[in-house]
């Protein structure tokens, strides 16, 4: 049979294509969204201890908002050359090292004394991060036909949602945990840095970097598998006559336009991740259990959003549109947040929780249909890091904001903004690469009276 004839009709036109997506799907997808899941614990823990070090350790919320942006900027300088290294060592024993590392990290949290060891270990848990999720989606390029990576990318950007709603309740009940000397939030960071220190060996054992290299495929499943994104790639590199380089690509203002559009997605998600749990505090006399229960219920909201939104964009192609719906979602729950009090705060975020975790899981088709899979890692990797930085804008800001003002009505109006912003940018965002210059870079268009 001609796998690769049939490779862009989708999986439905070809069997064995069609049994190894299945596969792939059932033997990789619940893998990574538990990577994810401990990922995400490990990354935005510290949200619910902050009363806790500010007692303990005496960190502040600058102090706090600073050591929890750190992270980020280790995460921005390692993740291109993470997930440059990821290609050349393999995806297998890549994935397993960063999740080795940024485990022990994470561990080492809970021996933290003072405002410099929090620093320190928050900058070099984003270096130990840096490369994991740009990986993941650089993995799918190489498993999964265009056609299925969408919705699989939705399902493991569950992960974080569903991270985010079971790290509340789970973080709180940790919190309860008193003995050996060590307070409740030392245990949090030990016990949650350790799971993904033992999950590391499953890793190892189970993926495979190569759909050759899986055993758990028929041969004519991996063929047909690699027959179709082969054929996918040949079709993109039809629309240029030079490889395009990473350097040439950066100069691309598609490329800066998905780093701007990521940066405004991101910071909403991490300005809401870090200061939720503070917002609930003041919503009356809760103690970390409750306020972990309370943290959860936006998450769970975003996830059925979530699949909500890539059933619709599944039915309605117009991928653009989508992100700036949820976008403009995301933006009108946040401005509604300021005009009422904590409660009234709360069920605000909830509702923008659905427009930006939405648009996360939305955004990254575009890029990936308009990149050249053979720079595909790279750029994918730029756009996370360059976009991750809201995650030390954010945090970092609504700090400074709390210490100096008292309140984060500020940056609330702030992140509302560049929802709306990232709303009218991303129609600018091309899904096809089109023809390219010698140089690698979009050609010119030719005026109408020269067409």
């Amino acid at each position: 049979m001609n796998h690769a004839s049939n490779a862009g009709a989708g999986p439905a036109a070809d069997p064995a294509l069609q049994s190894a997506v299945a596969k792939v799907k059932r033997h990789v997808l619940p893998l990574f969204v538990i990577m994810f899941i401990v990922n995400y614990i490990d990354r935005v823990n510290i949200g619910f201890v902050r009363s806790q070090m500010e007692t303990d350790l005496g960190i502040g919320a600058a102090a706090f908002g600073f050591g929890a942006g750190l992270f980020f900027i280790g995460y921005a300088l390692f993740e291109v050359p993470s997930n440059l290294l990821l290609q050349k060592v393999g995806a297998r024993a890549w994935l397993t090292r960063i999740m080795l590392t940024w485990g022990l990290v994470a561990t080492a949290m809970a021996f933290i004394q003072n405002e410099t060891h929090f620093y320190i270990l928050r900058f070099l848990l984003g270096i130990a991060e840096a490369g994991f999720f740009p990986g993941v989606i650089y993995y799918f390029t190489r498993w999964l036909p265009g056609a299925e990576r969408g919705k699989a990318i939705a399902i493991f950007l569950s992960g974080s949602a569903i991270a985010s709603l079971i790290s509340g309740p789970l973080s709180g009940a940790l919190l309860q945990i008193q003995g050996l000397g060590w307070h409740g939030w030392q245990w949090m960071f030990f016990i949650e840095g350790m799971a993904s220190v033992l999950l590391c060996g499953f890793v190892w054992f189970w993926l495979d970097s190569k759909p050759h290299d899986a055993k758990w495929l028929e041969r004519a499943e991996q063929d047909a598998l690699v027959a179709a994104i082969d054929e996918e790639q040949r079709a993109r590199e039809a629309a240029t006559t030079v490889k395009p380089s990473l350097g040439a690509l950066l100069k691309d203002h598609q490329i800066v336009l998905f780093c701007v559009i990521y940066f405004c997605i991101q910071l909403t998600i991490y300005a809401a991740t870090f200061w939720l749990p503070t917002i609930i505090k003041r919503m009356g006399e809760l103690n970390s259990v409750e306020v972990g229960l309370f943290n959860s219920i936006p998450w769970l909201i975003s996830i059925i959003g979530m699949y909500a939104f890539a059933r619709l964009a599944a039915k309605w192609k117009f991928q653009q549109a989508w992100v700036a719906a949820a976008l403009l979602i995301a933006a009108l729950g946040m401005f509604v947040s300021t005009t009422g009090g904590p409660i009234f705060a709360f069920v605000a975020v909830c509702f923008a929780a659905i427009g930006f975790k939405s648009a996360s899981s939305l955004f990254w088709p575009i890029p990936q249909a308009y990149l050249d899979a053979r720079i595909a890692a790279g750029v994918i990797a730029l756009i996370n890091s360059v976009g991750n930085l809201g995650g030390f804008v954010a945090p970092t800001t609504f700090g400074l904001l709390e210490q100096h003002t008292g309140s984060i009505q500020g940056g609330l109006y702030a992140l509302a903004a560049t929802s709306v912003l990232a709303a009218i940018v991303v129609f600018f965002a091309r899904t096809q690469p089109g023809p390219r210059d010698d140089s690698g870079l979009p050609a010119p268009r030719l005026s109408r009276s020269h067409a």
